[in-house]
């Protein structure tokens, strides 16, 4: 049992264009791609943001000590 030839893949085309319709896989299409450019532009907006200090998600905060007390 090899691999498919071309018209093996044509005649499976076929069968799903008959089964699903163009109109069902357009919007299957569609839905696709606008998942992906949501992905994209998720991973760009991560990109864009500032990174934490380390690893443990802390940040750090800059400033002066009014008050020391002991605990």
């Amino acid at each position: 049992m090899g691999s498919f030839s071309i018209w093996h893949w044509l005649i499976v085309l076929v069968i799903v264009l008959v089964i699903f319709g163009t109109k069902k896989l357009r919007n299957v299409g569609s839905d696709l791609g606008g998942a992906v450019k949501g992905f994209k532009d998720a991973m760009r907006e991560e990109q864009a943001t500032p990174k934490l200090d380390d690893a443990s998600g802390r940040t750090t905060v800059e400033g002066e000590v009014t008050e020391k007390t002991k605990h």
